[in-house]
């Protein structure tokens, strides 16, 4: 039989009068409750890429590891649903899709600059 809450030690304590606890802005697993994420920049390519558009988020802080970053791209590649790729610290979305990575990168936790709306 499993001990009720009227047996646990604990059972006699009150929350009331407790400050509220911290709340999860991006979730319990969201790496800005873990890092100051900083200031990105956004910059529309076409060189070398057959005429199509490439937004590159760039400038990542240098204290952010590179496994923050691409799991960061995998969250904008799902919200935009297109392709891209993570490399040298440089993040490449398909498409011309501003709007939603600024908001998939402000509600991260970043300050964007780069490409204006």
């Amino acid at each position: 039989m499993s001990p009720t809450l009227e047996d646990s030690p604990f059972g006699g304590l009150s929350s009331s009068g407790l400050p509220p606890g911290p709340s999860a802005k991006g979730g319990p697993d969201s790496p800005q409750n873990r890092w100051k994420m900083g200031k990105v920049t956004l910059q529309r390519e076409t060189a070398h890429r057959g005429g199509k558009t490439v937004i590159v988020i760039k400038d990542f802080a240098s204290h952010l590891p590179a496994s923050v970053i691409e799991q960061i791209g995998k969250r904008v590649r799902a919200a935009c649903g297109c392709g891209g790729t993570f490399k040298d610290r440089r993040i490449e979305i398909q498409g011309d899709q501003v709007d939603r990575i600024r908001k998939v990168l402000e509600a991260e936790g970043f300050e964007v600059g780069g490409i204006k709306k």
